[in-house]
C-alpha cells in the first residue's frame, strides 16, 4: 500500500520537487541511502582514496583519519597544535622566538606515493607547521611514521606556513639521469605548488619539485635541490598565485591557479614536461570561462564523449579583489585544445619573438625574468618539445583559451568531479551551502542541471571531491563530516510514471523487471522497449493505446483485445496474463502488439458502488510485474431503469449502454429477448423511445380551479403491448400527498387511447395563484411512462388578488370574478360568485404622491400610489394630470392597480393643484396638493478650492427642495459636486470632485433636467497646495506642539487637517484643524495621541490633497512621551516657593528639548508671564516679574508657577517672594530688646551659614549665570548670524555652480603624500631623482633591490628600527623621516608594511601598559608612530577623496568668504572676523564695501568682471582678491601669483596709475610708514582697474617682491635700517607677545573678563555664521551612516584587542588610544592644515580660525568634563554649547565601531593589496631606498652587530645580505 500511495504521490507532483521529496520521503527506505560519519578537526581539508586496498584517508585541523570504504574509523592521528611561529624557522626555540605559541596545524597535503618493487608505498602528509614540512606515514596503518625531520633545512619547507594559502602537489617518476645505479635508474619526485605566504622565509618560488625517492644522503626527503628545477620569479609577492589543482596528463604535469593580471584576477593553466629538471618547458595560457567568472574553485580532469577534458568550477570575483562571490559555473576545456594553445605560445615565442600573424602580441615572457621572446628555427619546438638551454621561458600566451559555461548558479561551487554513465558525462558539483549538483554535460557548450542533493546543510563541499571505485557512490568532504552518497536514486523509484518523472540520466524503466533501474542492470537493456530512459524526453511508459470492448455488460463474459503499441518483445516460452481489478490472473493471448483475455464471470465481479456502471482496472502482468494497464467499464441495466422511476422505458433505451426494455416484466435488460415475449430496444439499434407505452398528453383544460370539481382527461400510446385485465387508475401528486382516481378508458382510431379520470374536488388552499401539480397513469402494478412536462395547473383567484381591477387583471382564461357578495367583496372563480359579478371598478384611489414639488419645466418622475389605478397600463395613459397639466405614465414603473408613475410636464408658470387619475369613466383625487416651483440659486462658499476637490460647497438660495432629493446632482462645469448632506429649502453642501485642470467654472444644480445657475459667480478651480516644509518634525502625545507649515497655495484650502493614523485600529485615527495664516503659511498643532497607541504615520488632509510628512522631506514625524517638569520645591510640596527677586528660577525636568523649543514654552507666574531664558533637556530658567504677580485662582493668594507646552499645563506649585517690607508685629521697645540679644547669636550663625552656602551654591550659580549670558549674547547675535550666513550661502551656491559641480580641488595622491609624510620640507624624496654617476648607477641600483629585498625580511625590519632608535643621535626628526621613508620603500607591500608596523605597535603597548597606558600615542616620538600617522593618510586619501574633502573644502571657502568681508590688517594678520580672541582685531575700524570693475582678458576680447574688496585693503590684498574672484574654479597653484602682477588704475583715456602698497607717496609718521591702501589712492567706487604682468624694470622700492599678505609680515630691509616700522590698520604693540597663562597679571584678567562682553559677540557672530559648514565637517568626519572607512575599523579592533589582550578594562584608556590614533593624529592635523589635502592657500586670519575649530574637535575628543568657567579659554566659551553634542558623536562613532562586527582582516588585506597597486606607482622608492641607506651607513656597525646576535638572523643570513648591499652601493669592501 505504501508503495501504490507514493506511486500515486509521484504521479501528481512535478518532477522538480519530486527529488526534493525521494530525499524526504518517509515512505520506502531506500535500497541505498547516503551515510555519513562525524570527523574531528574542522574543517577537514583533503580527502584521498586508495582503492586497491580500500582505504580512505581524511586530512584536516590537528586530525589525520584512516577509514574503509563504508566510513568506519580505523585510526585517528593527532598532527597539532604545537608551539610554532610562522615568523620563526623550526625547530623552534622559545627565547629566540617570542611570537610562537601552539598553533593549529591544517593539513595541507595528502598524497600517496605507490611502492616501488620491494619498498613499500606511503602516505605524504603536509601540514602548516613549521614552514609547511611534511612527513611519509604508512598506507597500511597511519600512525606508523617512515619519514620525519626534527631538524629540517630550509630547502624542505615545502606547504604554505598559513591556514588560507593553498598548496597543490602530484607525485611523478621520471628516468634518472645524472645519479648512475639505483633502483632500475627511477627517480620518484613531487612537484608543489605552493601560493605565496607574506610571514616565514620569503623566498620559496611557486612551483618547485621536491625529492621523495632515492634519498642517499647528503640528499634528503622533500628537499628542493638546485638540479631538480624550480619556476624563477622575479619577485614573489607581484605573482601571487593562487593553486587550485596539480594533475598529471600523459607526459605532462599541469598546474591551475589564480592571480591578479593588471587590475582584474584571471586563471591560468600551465604545463611542465614530467622529463624537464630544469622547467624550461613551463607554458601558461590563460582560462576564459565567459559570464565573467574568472576564479577557479575546483577542478577535475575527466573523459567526455571519450576525449579527456579539464573540468573546472569557477566563480566571479569580488571587483578586482581575489574574493570569490556567489555567482559561478562549471566551464569544461577539451585537453586537446588546451594543448594546442599552450605548443602554439611556445612556437609563437620560441620561433616568431611573440608576434602573431597580424603582428599582435601572442606569447611573452612572465613572472619578471630578463629571458624575452625569439625567432629561432621553425623546427625549433619539434626538436625540443620541452625546451631547452637556449629557448626563452617560462613563457605565457597573451591568448586566452575560451569555454562557454555548461551551467550557471548562484550559490558558490567549490568543487567537481566527474562520471561516466551509459555514454553519458555527468558532472557532479558541490557548492558553499553543502548540496551536491548534478550535470548532464551535453556537449563542451551545454548542460542540464537534472538534480541536487542536500548532503551537509550550510557547510561549503572540500574540493576533494571522489568517486568510488565501482562508480555508484560520491565521497563528500564538508566542514566537520565525511559523506557517501549514492550517484543516483532510482531505486527508490517504484512506479514507471515516477521513475520517468525523475529526469534522471543514471535511471530508467525497467519494463519486465517492473524496477527503475541503471541500464546495466535492466538484463534486457539492448532491446528495444525493454528499458526507457529517464532522461529521454519522449520517453513513454508502456500504455494500453485501446481496449475492445471498453464497456460491457456485468451480467456475462467476453473476449477483451487490449491494444499495446509499445510491448517489449518476449522470448518463445514467456507470457503474459490479465488481471481484472483485484480478481486472480488470466492467461493472455499475445499477437503482435494486441492481447486477448477473457473477462471474470458475472458472480466473480464486485458489486456495483451507486450509480449504474463501475469501472475496473486491467493489468497486463508478466510474472508478478505489471506492465501496464488499462480500464474497463462495467454497466448495470437494471439501475439504469431504477434511478428514473417517472419514465423508466424511456431512461432504458436512451440510455449510453446497450439496454433493452421489457414492457410486460418492467425489466431493464441487456439481453436482446425478454422472458414475455415483447421488447423495446436501445436507441443504437432501432428508434426506441418512440415505441415505449406513454401517457404523453392532457386532453382536459390543464387549469384547475380550487374547490370546484374537475374532470382530467389524459391521451396515451403504444399501451396495446398490456394484455391483461388490470385496472388504469389517475395518480394526480399535491404538495407531496397522492390521489388516486379510477379511469375510463377508450380505445381511438389512430391506436391511442384516452383516459377520463374521476371527477375530483381539489380542496386545499393554496399560497398563490397557482400550483403546478404532476398526474400519471397507473395499470395495476405498472407505472406507465408519463412525458416529462405532464402536470395540472391548479389555480385559486382569491389569492393574492386583492382588489377590484387587479382581480379583473387577471387572464381570462382563468375565469376569475370581482364578487361584491358578502361578508367584503372579493375576486372568486366565476362559477362560484352567487351574486351578479361587478363589470367596473370602483374610482381610483391615491394614497401617496411623491414628491410633492417639481420644477416648472417639468422633466422628473412622480411617482402615485394607490389602488384600483387600472387594470393595465393602457387603462391610465392620458388620464394623469398633475395641478391640471398632463403628466405622462411610464410603462417601466406601472404596477396593477397600485402604482403610476409619471413624467412631470412644463408648466410655465409656478402653480398648485391636485392630482388626477381617470381610468375609464371614473375619477380619483389626490387630498394633498402638488408645487410647480421655481428654485433660485443666490450664492456660493467658498468660490475656489484645489483641483484635486473635496471643497465643501454650501450653495444658498430658496426653494432647493423641488422634486426627490434623488432627482438633485451639482455641477462644477462638467465635473459632478457631491451632495453630502440633508438639502433643505435654502441650502444645500456638495463636495468638489477632482478637476484636470485648474480655471473658473459654472455651478450648476440641476433639479430632473430643469438647471439652474448663480448669475455672475464662478467657482475657481485652483493648483493643489503643496507643502515644501514642516517643522518641528516630533511631537510629543500631549500633543498641541504648534507645526509651522510652508508652501504654496494652502489658502486655496477650505479647512486642513492634520491627521494622525494609529493602530490598534478601533482608534484608527486623530485630527485636529489646522490654521491658514497666508497661501505660503499655516499652523498645525499636533493631535492629542494616547501613549498606549502606536503611531503609523502623520498626514495633511487638504480637502482631497493628501500629503504624508514623510513625502514632505523624506523623514518621519515622530511621538515621543510628554516631557516630565518636577515642582519647584520637590522637598515640601505644600510649602510655596521662595524667590528672591532679581534671580531666576530653575525648573527641573527630563526630555524637556526632545520635542519642544525654548520659544514655544510659556511660563505664567499668576497673571504675568515668567520670561523663559534657557530651556535644555533637563532644566528650564524662567525670569520672573520684579514684584510678585497676582493669583489667578482664587483659592490661594500666593501665584502659582504654570508652564504650557503645546496642550500640556504644568502646575508647579505656588512661589512666594522674598520681602523685607514685611512689618514686624512686635512693640518697638521689645523689639529692641530683642533685638540686640538675639543679633550677636543669629549674627554669627549667620555669618557661618552664609560663608558656607555661599561658597557651594557660587561655583553653580557662576556656571549657570555664564551660561546664560552665552545664551543671550547667541540670541541677539543669531538676527545678524541668520542674515550672514543667508549672505554665506548665497555665495556658496553660486561657488559651487561656478565649478561647475563639486569643484573641489584635492591634491593628487602624490602630493598629499608628500605634505603628510615630510611636512615642511623644501623638496622630498618623492619628487627626486636618485643622483648618482651614471658608471654607478646600475651596481648601486641592483643594491638598493637587494636592501629592498631586504626589508622585506621582517626580522631585518624590526631589528632595523629598533637599532636605529637605540641610537642617541637618532633625533626624534629623523625617526619621523625614517619612517616617511619606509613608508616610500614599502609602498607596494601595504599588506606586509601593516603587518610590521602591528607588530611594531604591539611592543609600543607592551612598554607603555608597564608605565602609564594613557600616554600611548600621545606624540609621534618613535618610527612606529609616524608609520601609524602615514598609514592613516594612505587608507584615507579615498574617504578624503569621496566623503569629507567636500565639506573640508566648503568649510574653508566660507571662512576666507567671511574673512574677507571685514579688514585684515596686513602686517599683524589680525582680522575683524574672526573666532581666535587672539588674532582678533580689536580696534574699531571704518571701512566701507567697494566694487572694483576688473578688465580680464579672456582669449582676445577683455570682459570687466565686478569685484568687491574694501577701501582699506593694501593693493596686494586687493590683486589678491581679484585674483580669487577671476581664477574661482581653479587650483591656487594653477593661479598666476599676486607679486607677478601689478594692479593699474584706469580712469578716463589715458589715465593709468600703477597701485602699489608702497611708493613715494606712502604716509610716514615719525617712526611708522603705512602700507597704501585703496583709500589712500583715493579710488572710487566702481572704478576699473586691470591686473596686467609686472614688467622687470618698474622695480619700484622692492617693496612687493619681500611682502605677501598674511604670509610673512612684512619686514623691508631698506625701511628697518632707516629704523621705519610699517603698519596698515593697527600699529603692533612694543611689548613684546603677551604670555599664554592668562594668570599672569591683574591687567591681564581684567582684559580676560572685557572678552566676553565686548568683542564676544564678534566671535559669536563668526561662529554663528560658520556653525553649518563646521557641524558638515564634523558629520562627515564622524558619521556612522556611511559604513565608516575600512582602516578605521580595522585599526580600533586591533586596539581593542590589545586592550583585551593585557587586561586594560577601563574604557577611557582605550577612548585615549582610538583619539590618539585617528582624530588627533590625522583629523586634526588635517583640519589645521587643509592644504595638506586641497589645493589653497591658508593666510594667517584663515589658520587662525582653523585652529579654534581643531581644538573644538581636539575638546570633543576628550572624555574629560566639560565645564565652562569666567576664565575659560574664550575657544572654550565659544563652543561651550556644541561641544558636549559633539561629544557624543565622538562616543556613538567609537561604540558604532566596536559594536560592528569585527572581522574586517580579509576586506582590510583585499583594500591594502588595491591600495598598494593603485599608489606604489607614485613613490620613487629608489630615492627612498638611498636615502635610508644613509642611515644604515650611519650606524653600519651597530645594526650589523644587531644582527649578528640574533640567531634565526643567522639562519637567514642577513648580517651577510647586509653586507652584499653595502658592498654593491658603496663598493665597500666587506670581509667576505
Amino acid at each position: 500500500g505504501n508503495n501504490a500511495r507514493a506511486a500515486m504521490l509521484a504521479s501528481s507532483i512535478p518532477p522538480s520537487l519530486l527529488l526534493f521529496l525521494h530525499i524526504l520521503s518517509p515512505f520506502s527506505q531506500p535500497v541505498d541511502a547516503s551515510k555519513h560519519v562525524e570527523l574531528k578537526g574542522a574543517p577537514l581539508s583533503h580527502l584521498l582514496l586508495d582503492p586497491g586496498a580500500g582505504h580512505i584517508y581524511v586530512g584536516g585541523v590537528n586530525n589525520l583519519y584512516q577509514l574503509t570504504t563504508g566510513l568506519e574509523v580505523l585510526l585517528h592521528v593527532k598532527t597539532g597544535p604545537y608551539r610554532d611561529s610562522p615568523e620563526c624557522l623550526p625547530p623552534i626555540v622559545l627565547q629566540e622566538c617570542p611570537s610562537a605559541k601552539d598553533t593549529d596545524n591544517y593539513n595541507k597535503l595528502l598524497l600517496m606515493e605507490t611502492g616501488q618493487g620491494v619498498e613499500p608505498g606511503s602516505l605524504i602528509v603536509c601540514g602548516s607547521l613549521f614552514q609547511g614540512i611534511c612527513e611519509k606515514r604508512s598506507l597500511s596503518n597511519i600512525s606508523q611514521l617512515i619519514y620525519q625531520t626534527s631538524n629540517p633545512v630550509d630547502t624542505q619547507y615545502v606547504a604554505a606556513n598559513a591556514p588560507g594559502v593553498s598548496t597543490v602537489a602530484v607525485v611523478i617518476t621520471t628516468k634518472n639521469k645524472q645519479e648512475g645505479g639505483g633502483d632500475g635508474d627511477v627517480l620518484r619526485l613531487m612537484l608543489v605548488g605552493r601560493s605565496y605566504t607574506s610571514k616565514g622565509p620569503g623566498d620559496i618560488p611557486p612551483i618547485t619539485t621536491r625529492r621523495l625517492f632515492p634519498v642517499v644522503p647528503p640528499r634528503r626527503a622533500f628537499s628542493q635541490e638546485e638540479e631538480l628545477g624550480k619556476l624563477v620569479v622575479g619577485s614573489y609577492s607581484d605573482y601571487n598565485n593562487h593553486f587550485v589543482k596539480a594533475v598529471v596528463h600523459g607526459n605532462h604535469v599541469y598546474f591551475l591557479f589564480s592571480r591578479r593580471h593588471k587590475k582584474e584576477y584571471r586563471t591560468y593553466a600551465s604545463r611542465l614536461c614530467i622529463s624537464d629538471r630544469s622547467f624550461y618547458s613551463y607554458v601558461e595560457v590563460p582560462l576564459l570561462c565567459q559570464g565573467g567568472y574568472n576564479l577557479a574553485q575546483g577542478a577535475w580532469l575527466g573523459n567526455h564523449s571519450g576525449e579527456p577534458h579539464l573540468f573546472v568550477v569557477m566563480a566571479a570575483g569580488q571587483a578586482s579583489t581575489p574574493v570569490a562571490t556567489n555567482r559561478s559555473a562549471l566551464c569544461v576545456y577539451g585537453m586537446a585544445e588546451l594543448d594546442t594553445m599552450l605548443r602554439r605560445a611556445q612556437e609563437v615565442c620560441y620561433t616568431e619573438g611573440g608576434q602573431g600573424s597580424g603582428g599582435k602580441e601572442e606569447a611573452y615572457i612572465e613572472y619578471g625574468v630578463s629571458s624575452k621572446c625569439l625567432k629561432l628555427p621553425k623546427v625549433s619546438l619539434s626538436e625540443y618539445p620541452c625546451g631547452g638551454e637556449h629557448t626563452p621561458n617560462p613563457i605565457a600566451s597573451a591568448v586566452p583559451l575560451k569555454a562557454t559555461p555548461i551551467v550557471n548558479s548562484t550559490i558558490q561551487l567549490t568543487a567537481v568531479t566527474t562520471a561516466t554513465e551509459a555514454g553519458h558525462t555527468i558532472a557532479f558539483l558541490g557548492d558553499r551551502k553543502g548540496q551536491l549538483q548534478k550535470v548532464l554535460v551535453i556537449s563542451n557548450q551545454s548542460g542540464h542541471l537534472y538534480g541536487s542533493e542536500l548532503v551537509d546543510s550550510g557547510s561549503a563541499v572540500s574540493a576533494d571531491l571522489l568517486l568510488d571505485e565501482s562508480q555508484e557512490h560520491v565521497y563528500v568532504l564538508t566542514n566537520s563530516r565525511l559523506s557517501k552518497v549514492p550517484v543516483s536514486s532510482c531505486e527508490k523509484q517504484t512506479d514507471c510514471r515516477s521513475c520517468l518523472a525523475v529526469r534522471d540520466p543514471y535511471c530508467g524503466w525497467c519494463v519486465l523487471e517492473g524496477r527503475c533501474s541503471r541500464k546495466h542492470q535492466c538484463q534486457r537493456h539492448l532491446q528495444p522497449n525493454h528499458w526507457l530512459w529517464s532522461f529521454e524526453p519522449t520517453s513513454q511508459c508502456v500504455t494500453v493505446q485501446s481496449l475492445q470492448p471498453a464497456n460491457h455488460s456485468k451480467e456475462e463474459q467476453t473476449q477483451v483485445t487490449l491494444s499495446v503499441p509499445q510491448l517489449p518483445a518476449l522470448a518463445k516460452e514467456e507470457s503474459l496474463s490479465c488481471i481484472f481489478g483485484l480478481l486472480p490472473p488470466q492467461p493472455a493471448i499475445v499477437m503482435g502488439n494486441s492481447i486477448t483475455c477473457q473477462s471474470p464471470a458475472p458472480e466473480h465481479l464486485p458489486p456495483l458502488p451507486t450509480g449504474n456502471h463501475m469501472i475496473l482496472p486491467v493489468s497486463l502482468m508478466f510474472g508478478h510485474v505489471t506492465v501496464t494497464t488499462g480500464n474497463m467499464t462495467f454497466y448495470d441495466c437494471m439501475a439504469v431503469s431504477r434511478l428514473n422511476q417517472s419514465s423508466q422505458c424511456l431512461a432504458c433505451v436512451s440510455s449510453v449502454w446497450r439496454c433493452n426494455w421489457c414492457p410486460l416484466d418492467q425489466l431493464c435488460t441487456h439481453n436482446h429477448s425478454c422472458p414475455n415475449q415483447h421488447i423495446i430496444l436501445n436507441h443504437r439499434d432501432s428508434p426506441g423511445p418512440t415505441s415505449c407505452p406513454l401517457v404523453y398528453d392532457l386532453q382536459s383544460s390543464a387549469l384547475v380551479p380550487m374547490g370546484l370539481s374537475a374532470t382530467v382527461v389524459l391521451r396515451g400510446r403504444n399501451l396495446d403491448v398490456y394484455t391483461d385485465e388490470a385496472p388504469y387508475v389517475c395518480v394526480v401528486e399535491i404538495e407531496g400527498s397522492r390521489t388516486n382516481l379510477t379511469a375510463s378508458v377508450e380505445k381511438m382510431h389512430d391506436n391511442t387511447h384516452t383516459f377520463t379520470c374521476m371527477q375530483h374536488q381539489v380542496r386545499d388552499a393554496l399560497s398563490q395563484l397557482q400550483y403546478s401539480a404532476p398526474v400519471y397513469l397507473r395499470r395495476g402494478e405498472r407505472r406507465i411512462d408519463a412525458s416529462p412536462g405532464l402536470r395540472l395547473q391548479l389555480y385559486d383567484c382569491s389569492a393574492g388578488q386583492s382588489d377590484c381591477s387587479q382581480c379583473r387583471a387577471v387572464p381570462k382564461e382563468y375565469g376569475c370574478v370581482w364578487c361584491p357578495g358578502s361578508p367584503a367583496p372579493s375576486c372568486v372563480y366565476s362559477r362560484t360568485c352567487s351574486s351578479k359579478p361587478a363589470d367596473t371598478c370602483p374610482p381610483p384611489q391615491i394614497t401617496k404622491v411623491e414628491p410633492a414639488s417639481g420644477p416648472l419645466e417639468g422633466g422628473i418622475l412622480v411617482t402615485i400610489t394607490g389602488s384600483n389605478l387600472g387594470m393595465k397600463y393602457e387603462d391610465v395613459v392620458g388620464g394623469v394630470t398633475v395641478a391640471g397639466i398632463q403628466c405622462l405614465p411610464q410603462s417601466k414603473g406601472y404596477k396593477i392597480s397600485t402604482r403610476v408613475v409619471c413624467e412631470l410636464q412644463p408648466s410655465g408658470k409656478q402653480k398648485e393643484g391636485p392630482i388626477l387619475v381617470t381610468v375609464g369613466t371614473t375619477r380619483g383625487r389626490s387630498t394633498k396638493m402638488f408645487t410647480y416651483q421655481d428654485p433660485l440659486l443666490q450664492d456660493l462658499i467658498p468660490n475656489k478650492g484645489p483641483v484635486s476637490g473635496g471643497t465643501r460647497l454650501t450653495i444658498k438660495g430658496r426653494q432647493l427642495l423641488t422634486g426627490q432629493t434623488s432627482d438633485l446632482s451639482a455641477f462644477l462645469g462638467t465635473q459632478p459636486c457631491y451632495i453630502v448632506e440633508e438639502v433643505n429649502d435654502t441650502q444645500l453642501v456638495c463636495q468638489t470632485g477632482s478637476s484636470n485642470r485648474t480655471g473658473l467654472v459654472p455651478v450648476r444644480v440641476l433639479f430632473g433636467k430643469a438647471e439652474r445657475t448663480i448669475p455672475n459667480v464662478t467657482f475657481h478651480y485652483l493648483e493643489d497646495p503643496v507643502i515644501t516644509s514642516a517643522i518641528p518634525a516630533e511631537s510629543f502625545y500631549a500633543g498641541g506642539r504648534v507645526i509651522r507649515v510652508e508652501g504654496r497655495n494652502l489658502d486655496v484650502v477650505q479647512q486642513p487637517i492634520i491627521s494622525v493614523w494609529v493602530e490598534p485600529l478601533e482608534v484608527q485615527r486623530v485630527s485636529e484643524r489646522c490654521s491658514i495664516l497666508s497661501s505660503s503659511q499655516m499652523t498645525c498643532p499636533t493631535p492629542r495621541v494616547n501613549p498606549e497607541v502606536k503611531v503609523k504615520g502623520v498626514w495633511f488632509q487638504l480637502d482631497n490633497v493628501r500629503v504624508h510628512y514623510e513625502s514632505i522631506k523624506g523623514k518621519s514625524f515622530t511621538y515621543y512621551p510628554n516631557p516630565v517638569l518636577f515642582p519647584i520645591n520637590r522637598e515640601n510640596l505644600d510649602v510655596p516657593f521662595r524667590f528672591k527677586p532679581g534671580g531666576v528660577i530653575a525648573v527641573e525636568g527630563q526630555d524637556l528639548t526632545r520635542a519642544m523649543s525654548k520659544e514655544e514654552v510659556k511660563a505664567w507666574l499668576g497673571d504675568q508671564e515668567c520670561d523663559v531664558k534657557t530651556l535644555d533637556s533637563t532644566h528650564l530658567y524662567c525670569d520672573p516679574p520684579e514684584v510678585q504677580p497676582l493669583s489667578v485662582d482664587d483659592s490661594h493668594e500666593l501665584p502659582s508657577l504654570k508652564v504650557f507646552m503645546g496642550n500640556l499645563q504644568v502646575d508647579l506649585g505656588l512661589v512666594q517672594y522674598d520681602s523685607n517690607s514685611l512689618l514686624p508685629a512686635v512693640p518697638l521697645a521689645a523689639q529692641i530688646g530683642l533685638g540686640a540679644g538675639a543679633a550677636v547669636i543669629i549674627l554669627s550663625v549667620l555669618v557661618i551659614i552664609l560663608m558656607y552656602r555661599r561658597k557651594s551654591k557660587q561655583a553653580l550659580r557662576d556656571y549657570k549665570k555664564v551660561l546664560l549670558q552665552l545664551e543671550t549674547l547667541e540670541i541677539n547675535v543669531g538676527d545678524q548670524c541668520r542674515k550672514e550666513f543667508t549672505d554665506l550661502m548665497t555665495e556658496m551656491m553660486d561657488l559651487s555652480s561656478d565649478v561647475g559641480g563639486p569643484g573641489v580641488p584635492l591634491l593628487d595622491y602624490r602630493i598629499y603624500a608628500e605634505r603628510v609624510f615630510f611636512p615642511g620640507q623644501q623638496t622630498a624624496p618623492l619628487s627626486r631623482q636618485l643622483d648618482l654617476p651614471e658608471s654607478r648607477r646600475q651596481t648601486v641600483e641592483q643594491g638598493l633591490q637587494q636592501l629592498n629585498n631586504l626589508l622585506n625580511n621582517r626580522l631585518f625590519l624590526t631589528r632595523f628600527i629598533h637599532t636605529l632608535e637605540a641610537q642617541q643621535g637618532f633625533s626624534q626628526r629623523d625617526r619621523g623621516y625614517v619612517a616617511s621613508l619606509l613608508t616610500m620603500a614599502l609602498h607596494d607591500k601595504l599588506e606586509y608594511f601593516t603587518e610590521v608596523m602591528k607588530s611594531l605597535l604591539q611592543d609600543l603597548v607592551q612598554q607603555y601598559v608597564a608605565k602609564n597606558p594613557k600616554l600611548m600615542l600621545r606624540r609621534t616620538e618613535t618610527v612606529v608612530e609616524k608609520m601609524l600617522t602615514n598609514w592613516m593618510s594612505i587608507c584615507l586619501y579615498s574617504f578624503l577623496k569621496e566623503v569629507a574633502g567636500e565639506p573640508l573644502y566648503m568649510l574653508y571657502r566660507a571662512i576666507k568668504y567671511q574673512v574677507d568681508k571685514g579688514p585684515v590688517d596686513a602686517v599683524t594678520g589680525k582680522a575683524k572676523r574672526t573666532l581666535n580672541d587672539s588674532h582678533l582685531l580689536r580696534e574699531d575700524i571704518e571701512y566701507c564695501s567697494v566694487t572694483l570693475t576688473v578688465l580680464v582678458k579672456n582669449g582676445v576680447e577683455v570682459q570687466p568682471c565686478p569685484v568687491k574688496v574694501l577701501d582699506t585693503d593694501t593693493i596686494t590684498q586687493v590683486k589678491d582678491k581679484i585674483l580669487d574672484q577671476v581664477y574661482r574654479g581653479a587650483p591656487f597653484s594653477q593661479r598666476p601669483s599676486a607679486d607677478s602682477l601689478d594692479l593699474e588704475w584706469r580712469s578716463g583715456q589715458a589715465g593709468h596709475l600703477t597701485l602699489s602698497d608702497d611708493d613715494v607717496t606712502a604716509v610716514v609718521q615719525g617712526r611708522w610708514k603705512r602700507l597704501n591702501t585703496l583709500q589712500h589712492y583715493k579710488v572710487p567706487d566702481g572704478a576699473t582697474v586691470a591686473l596686467i604682468p609686472r614688467s622687470q624694470s618698474s622695480g619700484g622700492v622692492g617693496v612687493n617682491q619681500v611682502f605677501q599678505t598674511g604670509e610673512k609680515t612684512p619686514m623691508l630691509e631698506g625701511e628697518e635700517e632707516e629704523g621705519l616700522r610699517l603698519w596698515h590698520l593697527v600699529k603692533s604693540s612694543e611689548d613684546p607677545e603677551i604670555p599664554k597663562h592668562r594668570k599672569s597679571s591683574m591687567r591681564e584678567r581684567e582684559r580676560a573678563k572685557a572678552i566676553p562682553e565686548i568683542y564676544l559677540t564678534r566671535l559669536l557672530s563668526m561662529k554663528g555664521t560658520l556653525q553649518k559648514f563646521v557641524d558638515d565637517v564634523f558629520v562627515a568626519i564622524l558619521s556612522t551612516k556611511r559604513p565608516p572607512p575600512i582602516a578605521v575599523r580595522f585599526f580600533f579592533d586591533f586596539l581593542d584587542d590589545m586592550a583585551e589582550k593585557h587586561g586594560i578594562d577601563d574604557p577611557e584608556t582605550v577612548h585615549i588610544w582610538k583619539t590618539n590614533s585617528l582624530p588627533l593624529r590625522f583629523w586634526v592635523n588635517i583640519l589645521k592644515n587643509p592644504q595638506f589635502v586641497l589645493d589653497v592657500q591658508v593666510t594667517d586670519s584663515i589658520d587662525a580660525v582653523l585652529s579654534v575649530i581643531a581644538q573644538t574637535f581636539i575638546d570633543s575628543c576628550t572624555t574629560s568634563e566639560h565645564k565652562v568657567g569666567r576664565d575659560s579659554p574664550v575657544n572654550k566659551l565659544l563652543y561651550a554649547r556644541e561641544i558636549p553634542r559633539y561629544k557624543q558623536l565622538v562616543e556613538r562613532y567609537y561604540s558604532d565601531i566596536h559594536s560592528a562586527a569585527s572581522g574586517c582582516y580579509q576586506e582590510m588585506n583585499s583594500t591594502l593589496t588595491e591600495l598598494s597597486g593603485s599608489f606604489a606607482s607614485e613613490m620613487n622608492n629608489l630615492v627612498a631606498l638611498h636615502e635610508l641607506y644613509k642611515y644604515i651607513n650611519k650606524y653600519y656597525d651597530q645594526i650589523i652587530m644587531s644582527l649578528e646576535e640574533d640567531s634565526s638572523g643567522q639562519k637567514m643570513q642577513l648580517a651577510y645580505r647586509l653586507q652584499q648591499v653595502a658592498a654593491l652601493v658603496e663598493n665597500k669592501v666587506t670581509d667576505l
